[in-house]
């Protein structure tokens, strides 16, 4: 006989392993169920859109990316859903079966979710029979020990990796607490070592919280937990096997009701206990746990809230309410705090991507004070902490820390040279001493330095626009050996350093070849992280190289919409550079295209930019205003961008055949205004004004003087002199009695023709000549490698389009261009005379 026993939960409270699932997963059916899992959540982001390259798709079902980009990116809010699903432990269900409202970060906006500690009567000992029934064996389930726990987990599957390539986003940024003692009051050390438990004293202590209960003290229960994570030093097994086990999550139950009841010292060791036992950062016992923490944070010092910090940084766990109240303290009594506490707090700082202005500002001038004082592993945390809060330092100060670093680069860590360049990158300060030697210094740890690292200092260097030839040949030979590691990120930084410096490598068709390949392989990532595609599209673009597929692949309309819609960077610039580019160098290109109307938005938009922020710059007004002195007017010389997909303005001039320059400028100043002008119709051209605009020596065009002064030979003088000059006159009169109509061509014909005014009028009539466009390029150092005449790939690639759009490119460097700003006119004159007219030779 069947019997069915129901009972009524509270709303949204439920545990999935009572009614999803009748048998406990196998080996299998986990390995099937996370794969699931991960290509629902990919469906589920991109809108069932994944994009893959032709051919391709077969493959995705054994493609895994290896990162965490949660390291790297601010911290957002996530569902209920997605924080049990991190759990992964069966008791978080359990607990929130028993708290009844959902867990959440806190500040977030959800109902029911108010941590509340006056809740002893409401988590009655009825509670406990419930918790009995549920983890006792009634749904199917024999009840293990811990023991059996600990000894049933499956031994993780271990890869071979390069111990180069090896980042811990945990232990690595924490390098610099390991070089002084002063940091181990500040921060959690998880290599301390102390008296472990054995599995059968653990296996007691969660026999008493069972048997115990309600009963439980506040000192008992912290004891309980310290004693807990000390076992956690026997290994992960036993970290796992406690925080499955249905005691340990009754004992978070009962530490909550008592949490009030915690000495800030207990309720910190309750903290370094969770964190040794890695318990996941969505827990819902950490809600309350870090509820209490804010209300205690005005009556802790200073190392207490530090180290607090460092547990929930261990923890991962985003505790943005608590660090606010952290650093509104500090600004406070900033000026009292030591190196130590200075270094630690900058470190938390980084870690949670944000601070105020003004308390940054307070720790600069800390940081000022004691540079000195400090060891470069401690200026590499001090750099890094600024870079991730955005806060740049002032150039003095990194003029400072880059000679420290110069007089002591053999002593540096990879980590904290990479952390120097990250806000050097940053503050865009250039001391080129120190970039000098850190040339020659990282050309020789190329191959023991991990790929991330290697690509950060790359990046800097072509951020800097310095081009350090030594450097960039060392990184292209690594390249085949590490594009196996590369992220998507580190492959599009790659592209974009190597060709915005305009170099190519000794190796450079294995370089583009290994990265393209990469290109191809990560199509995957470039769903979640689309301006990384873009990013190394347009740098193969500043090298002529268009891959076909993968153009039309960026070009698609579900790639426009997830870069527009998706991403947190503003990529409608970066899609109308590439399509630009393939309008032009592309002909044969027949692949997805950006629609027309995004083409015009952009184009309109960057135009009205160039107006405003470069055609205005004094070097490129001084040089249209001369310009206009010198070929005649502002109808000959227009200010405009004339791609505008290449981010910059340029100076057009026309000039026809003969080297005369031609109006085209319809937007002129001035230009509209009426002007007077010559009715030509109805005048008559005589002898007389045919022989004096040619100038040539006609009977009719001299007069009286002349003619009695001076007699050609042969000629009669005399009264029959008179007679004959009578008769020719009659005879021209009676040839040019009607008059002929000056037209425009005869007008032309007789200005400027060299050809005498009679035979122009018997010339045909000619087509209209192509006109010789010029474009005039005003360019700064910002356009060149650093203390070089080299120019950057994005200013490279333009006058190359330029070339093929049928313009020739006239060069004002700035070496010859900016000291003449200070000169008389004249001598621009004759500079820009002798600039165009020997373009045109």
């Amino acid at each position: 006989m069947a019997a069915v026993v129901c009972r009524k939960l509270p709303t949204r409270v439920y545990s999935r392993g009572m009614f999803c699932k009748s048998t406990w997963c196998t080996k299998e059916t986990k390995a099937v169920g996370r794969g699931q899992e991960r290509n629902d959540a990919a469906s589920e982001k991109s809108g069932t859109t994944i994009l893959c390259m032709p051919g391709a798709s077969a493959a995705l079902s054994d493609y895994e990316v290896y990162l965490n980009p949660a390291a790297y990116s601010s911290s957002q809010r996530r569902t209920r859903q997605r924080e049990l699903a991190e759990l992964g432990d069966h008791s978080a269900d359990a607990f929130l079966l028993w708290l009844g409202n959902p867990c959440g970060n806190l500040g977030g906006k959800k109902a029911h979710s108010t941590y509340m500690v006056s809740c002893s009567r409401w988590l009655s000992s009825g509670r406990n029979t419930l918790l009995e029934l549920i983890f006792s064996g009634s749904a199917g389930r024999p009840r293990q020990s811990f023991r059996q726990l600990a000894a049933s987990r499956q031994d993780a599957v271990t890869q071979e990796v390069d111990s180069a390539e090896v980042y811990d986003t945990k232990e690595d940024p924490r390098a610099f607490q390991k070089v002084n003692n002063a940091y181990k009051a500040l921060c959690f050390d998880s290599l301390e070592q102390g008296e472990t438990l054995s599995a059968g004293e653990v296996e007691r202590i969660l026999r008493d919280v069972s048997i115990l209960k309600s009963s439980l003290s506040p000192d008992r229960i912290s004891g309980y937990f310290q004693q807990l994570g000390q076992s956690a030093l026997l290994g992960e097994e036993q970290s796992v096997a406690i925080r499955r086990d249905p005691r340990f999550t009754m004992l978070c139950r009962y530490a909550t009701e008592h949490l009030r009841g915690f000495s800030s010292l207990q309720l910190i060791g309750v903290l370094i206990a969770l964190t040794r036992l890695a318990l996941p950062p969505a827990h819902p016992f950490l809600h309350p746990c870090e509820a209490e923490f804010c209300r205690r944070v005005w009556d802790m010092g200073f190392e207490e809230l530090l180290l607090v910090a460092d547990l929930w940084r261990y923890l991962g766990r985003s505790v943005p309410r608590f660090l606010e109240m952290v650093a509104s303290y500090a600004g406070v009594r900033w000026k009292a705090l030591s190196l130590p506490q200075l270094v630690q707090f900058i470190y938390i700082i980084g870690e949670n991507r944000r601070a105020p202005a003004e308390l940054m500002q307070k720790l600069e001038m800390l940081v000022s004070l004691y540079l000195d004082q400090m060891n470069l592993e401690e200026v590499g945390a001090v750099c890094l902490g600024f870079f991730k809060s955005s806060h740049g330092l002032s150039e003095n100060l990194m003029k400072r820390i880059g000679d420290m670093v110069l007089a002591h680069v053999e002593d540096i860590s990879n980590y904290a040279l990479v952390n120097v360049m990250k806000m050097f990158r940053y503050t865009h300060v250039d001391h080129l001493p120190f970039l000098k030697r850190l040339g020659e210094a990282v050309s020789d740890r190329v191959p023991g330095m991990g790929t991330q690292g290697v690509m950060h200092v790359v990046l800097s260097c072509a951020s800097l626009h310095y081009r350090d030839e030594l450097l960039l040949s060392a990184v292209a030979a690594s390249i085949p050996s590490k594009a196996p590691h590369c992220r998507s990120k580190d492959v599009a930084k790659f592209l974009w350093s190597f060709s915005s410096l305009n170099y190519e490598p000794p190796n450079v068709e294995e370089f583009y070849r290994c990265l393209t390949e990469q290109v191809h392989r990560k199509m995957q990532e470039f769903e979640r992280f689309p301006e990384h595609l873009l990013t190394a599209l347009l740098a193969l673009a500043f090298t002529g190289r268009y891959p076909h597929d993968l153009l039309d692949v960026a070009l698609s309309p579900q790639f426009v919409h997830l870069a527009l819609s998706s991403s947190a960077f503003e990529l409608k610039r970066d899609l109308f550079t590439l399509e630009g580019s393939v309008a032009i160098e592309c002909p044969h290109y027949t692949g997805h295209r950006l629609p027309l109307p995004l083409q015009e938005e952009i184009s309109e938009a960057l135009r009205a930019f160039a107006r405003q922020e470069i055609c205005t710059k004094p070097e490129m007004t001084e040089a249209e205003s001369s310009l206009r002195v010198l070929l005649g007017g502002p109808e000959y010389v227009k200010n405009h961008t004339i791609l505008p997909h290449a981010r910059s303005a340029e100076l057009e001039v026309h000039f026809d055949l003969s080297g005369k320059p031609l109006p085209f400028n319809t937007e002129a100043p001035g230009k509209n205004k009426p002007k007077r002008k010559l009715n030509f119709s109805g005048i008559q051209v005589t002898d007389l004004l045919i022989s004096q605009l040619t100038k040539r020596n006609c009977p009719g065009a001299q007069g009286p003087a002349e003619t009695s002064a001076v007699a050609p030979e042969g000629d009669v003088v005399g009264p029959e002199a008179g007679f004959q000059d009578h008769n020719r006159r009659a005879s021209y009169e009676a040839a040019f009695r009607d008059g002929i109509s000056l037209t425009n061509g005869l007008l032309e014909s007789l200005n400027f023709s060299k050809v005498p005014a009679k035979e122009a009028l018997h010339q045909p009539d000619q087509l209209p000549e192509t006109p010789r466009k010029l474009a005039i390029q005003v360019s700064n150092r910002n356009h060149y490698c650093h203390s070089s005449r080299i120019l950057l790939g994005l200013h490279s690639m333009k006058r190359r389009q330029l070339v093929q759009a049928g313009y020739v490119v006239v060069e004002l460097p700035h070496w010859e261009w900016f000291p003449l700003l200070k000169r008389t006119r004249s001598e621009k004159l004759a500079y820009l005379h002798q600039k165009l007219y020997s373009a045109l030779d």
